[in-house]
């Protein structure tokens, strides 16, 4: 795991996560931008994926279970993707908050990756 990419998550998943509750405590739907902020999170996920993926595969060893943590990996990419559908199915303020929570997960389970390979 490369120190920048976990930092780059992070911070894109929390501010992602802020802003869709604020638009859900506000009681609008989820639009277009918070939408696009989701891509961009499964985007900065696959990234995640190809890396650590091309780490292991020189030779980079986790402090942690390396099947565990292509685990989290894995789940944490379906997580935007549920939130997404949710959304276009249900244009609603709940879906927002669906959004928001999604992301907030997303940024936990990206610490806990860092956990895992012994960033932090």
């Amino acid at each position: 795991m490369i120190d920048w990419l976990y930092y780059t998550l992070v911070i894109a998943s929390g501010s992602s996560a802020f802003f869709c509750l604020v638009l859900a405590m506000f009681g609008r739907k989820p639009g277009l931008f918070s939408l696009a902020q989701m891509v961009l999170l499964e985007t900065l996920l696959v990234v995640q994926l190809i890396t650590t993926s091309i780490l292991v595969a020189g030779g980079a060893q986790s402090k942690g279970d390396v099947v565990e943590f292509f685990g989290y990996v894995l789940v944490a990419m379906m997580v935007p993707v549920g939130g997404v559908i949710w959304a276009l199915v249900e244009r609603t303020r709940v879906s927002s908050m669906v959004l928001g929570v999604a992301a907030l997960t997303v940024a936990v389970m990206t610490a806990r990756m860092a956990q895992i390979w012994g960033l932090a």
